[in-house]
């Protein structure tokens, strides 16, 4: 008789392997390695660097350089010591991200929805929180995990002789992927916004001015999909996290206004 591993099993015995936590002290798993997704992201960012215009516009490179440096002095002494690599890029997409292996891209769009240098430093801020926790390495690892239980399923209908054997298979796909990983990205999404909101508050930028941003970008945005089936928060979501975590972050910026040490990075 076939021998055969239940995909729970399998999945625990994978969690198991390898336990981590994020800055926030959410638990994470990590199966894939640190240095190999620092390797992809720096490939990444070649490749859209060959594929899509950097500003010539002195002024707004230095703009965007200004902030996202205010926001790296605060962050943990490993991303510090990282060579940041900043750009701009030329584009409409009102967008940013930032890419493990030190690289940061922002989208000259984005620069016509974030309306002064607070609002430019909560989506930064947000950027380099995705990196800080290690969201890209952990999506990574949460998909070697899905892919290997379907597999593994698969293997299961195929012993069975199962006359429904597609229907299935794709019916677990769907609930894998509705049930799984879209929640999982939106953690991640909420977990980047809760400790972007904290850097640019010890940065010096006022960290109400985030609410603005989301406000602004739920205007850009239109009709937006079912949060179940997003990848993201709604902008109502995201709006009421940071407002939940506003009063624990508002001390910082508090404090460096205070001492006069706010940043001043021209638009």
């Amino acid at each position: 008789m076939r021998s055969l591993v239940k995909p729970s099993v399998l999945i625990l015995a994978m969690l198991a392997s390898s336990c981590a936590e994020s800055p926030t002290g959410r638990p994470q798993f990590m199966l894939t390695d640190a240095a190999k997704v620092n390797s992809l992201g720096a490939q990444s960012f070649a490749e859209l660097k060959q594929k899509t215009p950097i500003t010539k516009q002195k002024k707004a490179s230095q703009y965007v350089q200004c902030v996202a440096k205010a926001v790296l002095a605060v962050t943990p002494s490993k991303y510090q010591q990282t060579p940041w690599e900043i750009e701009v890029f030329e584009g409409d997409e009102v967008n940013a991200f930032a890419l493990p292996g030190g690289k940061i891209g922002v989208y000259s769009g984005l620069l016509l929805v974030a309306e002064n240098q607070h609002q430019l430093a909560a989506v930064i801020g947000h950027e380099i929180a995705h990196v800080m926790a290690e969201h890209a390495r952990e999506r990574m690892s949460s998909n070697q995990v899905i892919q290997t239980a379907l597999g593994v399923t698969n293997v299961a209908l195929d012993a069975m002789s199962t006359n429904y054997k597609k229907e299935i298979s794709g019916a677990l796909g769907l609930g894998a992927q509705v049930g799984i990983a879209l929640p999982f990205s939106r953690i991640h999404e909420s977990e980047a916004d809760v400790i972007g909101l904290e850097l640019m508050a010890k940065a010096g930028f006022d960290p109400k001015q985030s609410v603005n941003l989301w406000q602004n970008m739920a205007k850009q945005g239109g009709k937006a999909p079912l949060q179940i089936l997003s990848t993201h928060p709604v902008p109502e979501t995201r709006i009421a996290t940071l407002e939940r975590n506003m009063p624990s972050v508002m001390k910082y910026y508090e404090d460096r206004k205070a001492q006069g040490k706010l940043p001043s990075c021209d638009k």
